[in-house]
Order: structure tokens, then sequence, then C-alpha cells
């Protein structure tokens, strides 16, 4: 059964057509991932299918009282509210309905006359709260919350979270309601790899219809059973996941690409025709009236031909090409019985030893101090206990997660500048390499999105003279074009690389080497990200 219908959907920003012509259903049951190149439109779809935004022209239609939920922007509460409170506001039949049986508690403590009126009122009320999974509330909640990880979170005040926890809060909030449209955009992000495991195992159960905008591979491959496209303003459906999708596209284009060529020797053909009959008709004397008429005809048929898009068979995308700087030491950083406490010990008596051109991976959850960690190996931080060791001749390119967050006002090309020392004309050839086209150059910092400020930072990255790579979360915001360009770039890349990450598909991809932070202690494999899950089942089994 239809819960969406969408018919000849179009939509248009200040005349600029984001997509147009779109027609789509959504049916109970469907778990659709939704993707495309960022600037696409995949967000304003999602709005368009929340209600949030309408179409240009077209029509979307709903099933009738269809319940939706949709995360995107970040909710709002008082600074002092706690988040138990905020999670609780979701349960609001069952909350006044709490508040109703409260109310007759007290009045029975305080009344004796009207007892038996008041236990009748409050049996009924009881069943409605019952009936309505009352008890199974506050269950719920800790369930959400401790798959998403913010149980400790649960009795701080709204105004002492990040930005990510509140984030991580708004997606409880939309999981507790349990709509029947769930619409999630980038729901992973902020989510190390155990959440999003188990926000994955939470979608595959859901009963209702979930749309999800993702640049996770390997999240997109373990959810869902529809891929929607968008490329080049049009909708494409696949039906199957994220593997299936890039096969098929593949063979799409193809297919594609052979039907537009064999029109157009078609089109060649007729047009070469009716060049000669044009010329035959006029050397005739007298001229061939019935040559012109079948030119005519012929022109007619031409005009009535659909024309065929030429395909895209690849896209522009970003130009990387890393190269290893100065020769560094074959022992690059080196950690001996390394420890650090902050309110709680975060690690103790860790070892660590990266030697050159090695492409190192580390890998835990959030808050066992993957970052810290990566700060210490760069002498930003400090042991509390043990010797980090450096070659004398380091040059290390890092990358973190919160890029630029202290610049505002600076343009891009003034960014780039103060790290790569190149004239105006250069840093415009170069960021262009980057995407930032013309007076995209002049917009400012604070103006960029998540992807943007991660394409400026690589930009700086390639145009300086590294041996040592230090990348926290570095393919977050991309979409999915720009990190298999970065992959590919850092496949190719002779120097040194330690990654923190919680792209699976990523970690697979690149690392033979795996560090595990876990219980304070550092573990390492020889292997990527599957093989070390693949090893701690069977020690699990084995204990």
């Amino acid at each position: 059964m239809n819960i969406i219908n969408m018919s000849k959907l179009t939509k248009s920003y200040t005349g600029e057509v984001i997509f147009e012509n779109i027609k789509y259903d959504l049916n109970e049951g469907d778990c659709v991932g939704l993707v495309g190149r960022n600037g696409e439109g995949k967000s304003t779809l999602l709005k368009l299918m929340a209600g949030i935004e309408s179409p240009t022209e077209g029509q979307i239609s709903w099933q009738k009282n269809i319940s939706i939920g949709y995360l995107n922007q970040l909710p709002t509460y008082e600074d002092d509210k706690q988040v138990y409170e905020c999670l609780s506001e979701v349960f609001e039949e069952i909350n006044h309905i709490s508040k109703q049986m409260q109310s007759i508690e007290t009045d029975m403590a305080n009344q004796t006359d009207q007892m038996e009126q008041l236990l009748k009122k409050y049996g009924h009320l009881q069943e409605q709260f019952e009936e309505r999974g009352g008890y199974e509330r506050d269950a719920q909640i800790r369930r959400v919350s401790h798959g998403l990880k913010i149980n400790h979170l649960l009795s701080h005040t709204w105004g002492k979270l990040s930005g990510g926890e509140r984030t991580k809060v708004g997606l409880a909030q939309i999981l507790l309601q349990q709509p029947k449209l769930l619409l999630l955009d980038e729901p992973t992000n902020h989510l190390d790899i155990s959440s999003i495991d188990w926000l994955a195992d939470f979608i595959k159960q859901y009963s209702g219809a979930v749309v999800i905008v993702s640049h996770d591979r390997y999240f997109l491959d373990d959810t869902v059973n529809q891929i929607a496209e968008i490329d080049q303003g049009q909708l494409h459906i696949y039906h199957g996941n994220y593997s299936y999708f890039v096969k098929e596209k593949e063979a799409r284009i193809i297919r594609e690409f052979e039907a537009y060529q064999t029109q157009q020797k078609k089109i060649k053909k007729m047009e070469d025709s009716i060049k000669q009959l044009r010329l035959w008709a006029s050397q005739a004397k007298p001229p061939n009236a019935a040559m012109y008429k079948r030119a005519k005809s012929m022109e007619k048929a031409l005009d009535r031909i659909k024309r065929l898009d030429k395909p895209i068979l690849e896209h522009k995308k970003m130009n990387v090409n890393l190269a290893e700087g100065q020769r560094v030491s074959n022992d690059v950083i080196e950690l001996e019985h390394v420890s650090k406490m902050y309110e709680d010990i975060l690690f103790e008596e860790i070892d660590l030893l990266i030697r050159r051109k090695e492409h190192v991976a580390i890998i835990g959850d959030n808050g066992t101090g993957k970052s810290t960690l990566l700060k210490m190996m760069m002498n930003q931080i400090e042991p509390d206990e043990g010797i980090v060791k450096r070659a004398s001749n380091l040059r290390i390119g890092y990358l973190s997660q919160h890029t630029f967050e202290d610049i505002e006002d600076q343009s891009v090309i003034a960014t780039f500048r103060e790290a790569v020392h190149v004239t105006e004309g250069q840093a415009r050839h170069i960021l262009a390499q980057f995407m930032f086209y013309g007076e995209d150059v002049f917009n400012k910092i604070s103006s960029l999105s998540g992807g943007e400020k991660m394409r400026l930072r690589w930009a700086q990255i390639v145009n300086q003279d590294f041996n040592v790579l230090v990348l926290d979360e570095p393919t977050n915001h991309l979409d999915i074009d720009a990190k298999e360009t970065i992959e590919d770039a850092l496949i190719d890349y002779n120097g040194t690389i330690i990654a923190v990450s919680h792209d699976r598909y990523f970690l697979n991809k690149l690392f033979d080497t795996t560090y595990l932070l876990k219980d304070k202690k550092l573990t390492k494999y020889e292997g990527n990200y599957d093989y070390v899950i693949e090893k701690t089942k069977e020690n699990k089994t084995d204990a």
C-alpha cells in the first residue's frame, strides 16, 4: 500500500531547478537509501516527504493520518531541562494519563467519602495507561538511550550538551515516537560503530517505512532494500542494497550510452538522407517536387524523435594526488607504557609502534580516547605516564573532524593561502581542482557545509610537504564520490597514515593494521576492521 505518492514533482530555488518530473511511490515496508552527490537535492526531497516544504510543480500525497518522524533540525529546549524529560515528552498521551492518575492518588489520600468513585476512575485510567504502553515507557527510553549511548546523558541538562549529543537526543526522540514513516538525514553522524550497528538492527526490525539519506556505504548495505538515486535532476530506483546499486548503475549507464549512440547514428543517417534528397531535388531539371516532399516528410519525422540526453560517464571529481614528503626514519612514532587520565582513567599502559609507510587505523567507541591518542602522537597533549617517541624530521598533516571551527569571517581562498603560500591565481587554479569554482573561493568559511570544509582541508593537505598523515574522521560529511576519490589517493600514498574512523567501508578498504582501543587497553590486529570483529567474536566464544 502506498504511503507517499509523488507525481511530476519538480523543485527549484530562485529559478534553478534542483530536480524535475519525479514520479515515485513509497510503500509500506520499504527501507530506502536516498543517495546522490552533494547538491543533487537529497535533503530537499526528504523535506518534501516530511511536508516541511512544497514542490514548485507536481503533487505529493500521503496516506491518511500518517505519522512522520523526521531527523534533520536539532530540537530546542530550555537550557535547564533534563534530557530524560526531553525524551519523555514523546509519550505525550501517556504522560497526560499519568498526571491524571497522580492527581487521583492525591485525592484518594485526602478524601474518603468519594473513594469508590475515585477508584473506579483510577482503574479506568490505569487500563488506558497499560493499553498505551505506559509501563514500558521507561524501559523504551532506557533501551534507545543505551543503544545510542546517551544513557549517561539522561540526567544532564540540555544547555550542557554538545551539538553531537543534541543530535543523538533528537534521533532518540524520533525512534521512540515509532512513526509510520521514518525520515533520517545522515543518522550515523556522531555515532560510533557499535551505535551504528544498534541503529541498523533497529531499522531492520522496524515495522514502518524508512527513508535514509546517508553516505555510509556499509550502513546502507546492511539496512536498505531499495536505493533511490538523484542524478542530474532525475530519480532512478534500484531494488537492492548499495552494493547492488553500484553494479546496476554501471549497467544502466552503459545501456543508456549505447542507446544514445544508436540514436545519434540514426539521426545522422536521417540528416544525411534529407541533405542528399534536397541536393538531388535541386539538381533535377526541372526541380523534383516529390524529392522535396520526401525530404520534408523525413524532417518532420526527425523532429518527432525524443532525443536522448548523453549520459555522463564520469562526473567531475576532486583532483587528489598525495606525494610523500621528506623521507622519515623507519620508526615514526612509538608509545611505551602510556597512560592518560581526565576525570577517570582514559587508557593505561598502552604500547604502539608505527613504522614508515604503514597505514594504521585506530578504532573504538566514542569516549575511549582515540582523538586524545592522536593528539598525543602530535605532541599536542602530554601523557600522564609513559613515553612518546617521535622521529626527528616528522612533518604531520592533521585533518580534524572539527576543521575550521574557529574560523568564521575568513574567505575560502584566504584560508587556503594561510597554509599554502601561492599566488591568488595559483590558489584559484588549485581550489578549482577541489570543486571551488569562480566566485566560490570568496565564500566565507562560516557559510560552508561540512563537506565543503573537508574538501578545503584536503586541498591544503595535498599541497603541503607532509610525510605523515594523521586523520580524525577524514570521510565525515563527504559524499560517496568524494570518499572514493580520497580513498584511491590514500591507497597510492607512500607515506605513513594514522587514521581514526567509524566508516567501516573506509576501514576495510585501506587498512591492514588495526588497533582496537577498548576497556582502557590498546590491542593490535594484523588485519582490517572485519578481521578485528571476527577475532573479537572468536575470543568471546573461547572465553
